[in-house]
């Protein structure tokens, strides 16, 4: 005969483990949830004094660093045209000297880089103050080139208000000093996706900057004259 006893009592700690296990499955899933959560919140708080919405207060700085953000052929998105606009007007202020223009250009149909400059060169920036990036396809590698290609150390960030904590934090964690200028000039389609997206990006660029620090395309030096 089996030993009642003994079974039930194994029977009980089978099944205290199980709530132990399910448990401990509970608080991993809910702290995997809220850490990216808070760390977009410590971030943008740490961002917040680093982020201007007038020329006026933007500190200057030789350089402004526009970041790509889609084009149709050869017109820019209103996210980008308004990143382009926004970095003009800074330029037409004094407060940088050389424009940046740093975006995706993998595909030969498909040239970010090359729309911006038309744009700052429709609103009145000369073409000698214009410098192009063709390889600047994520926020990390923008902010890698810029030091490492460009020789940019420090630099006015010009991006939409949802985007600049995370460009602030990976520039600066890379050794370019950056202030941000909100490029936010019309309300947006779906910028709550832009919002939502932000969270798992932000993770994503600690774990480059701080863990994975992954090698973007390089090339020849060529450092700016912003003086």
């Amino acid at each position: 005969m089996p030993n009642q006893p003994a079974l039930r009592q194994a029977r009980y700690h089978g099944v205290l483990m199980i709530k132990k296990v399910m448990h401990a499955a509970v608080v991993a899933a809910i702290v995997l949830t809220m850490l990216p959560l808070m760390m977009r919140w410590v971030v943008g708080l740490w961002a917040r004094d680093r982020v201007h919405e007038l020329p006026t207060q933007v500190p200057p700085q030789g350089v402004a660093i526009v970041f790509g953000a889609g084009v149709r052929g050869e017109r820019p998105t209103p996210m980008l045209y308004d990143r382009v606009a926004s970095a003009v007007e800074l330029y037409k202020a004094g407060r940088v000297h050389k424009l940046l223009m740093s975006g995706d250009n993998r595909f030969a149909n498909y040239n970010e880089p090359r729309v911006m400059r038309k744009v700052a060169l429709e609103l009145g920036v000369p073409e000698q103050d214009i410098v192009s990036d063709y390889a600047g396809r994520s926020t990390y590698e923008t902010c890698y080139r810029a030091r490492d290609i460009f020789g940019v150390t420090s630099a006015v960030l010009v991006t939409q208000r949802f985007h600049l904590d995370r460009a602030l934090m990976v520039c600066n964690a890379l050794g370019v000093e950056a202030a941000g200028y909100a490029a936010d000039r019309r309300p947006y389609r779906h910028v709550w996706w832009n919002e939502l997206r932000e969270i798992p990006a932000l993770l994503n660029a600690f774990v480059q900057v701080y863990v994975t620090r992954p090698l973007p395309v390089l090339g020849e030096e060529m450092p700016i004259d912003a003086s």
